[in-house]
């Protein structure tokens, strides 16, 4: 999948079911945040340094490497 930069907004990601399943898959809190409608216009580079703080950084290599091979 082109992530264009990492600059993809979550809404594009969550919108695309192979994509959306990465994120069901490997960070199930995110798919059901309440916040998550609200968040469409975060890029990915966004959320990964908002994430960093939350969640090891092996999680988000393992997410972006499955986002990557879409």
């Amino acid at each position: 999948m082109d992530l264009r930069n990492n600059q993809i907004t979550l809404g594009e990601l969550w919108d695309n079911p192979r994509s959306r399943g990465v994120f069901q898959r490997k960070i199930p809190m995110l798919s059901k945040h309440p916040v998550q409608g609200a968040a469409r216009t975060v890029t990915l580079e966004q959320l990964t340094a908002f994430l960093s703080s939350w969640v090891p950084e092996s999680m988000i290599r393992s997410v972006m490497g499955d986002l990557k091979k879409l």
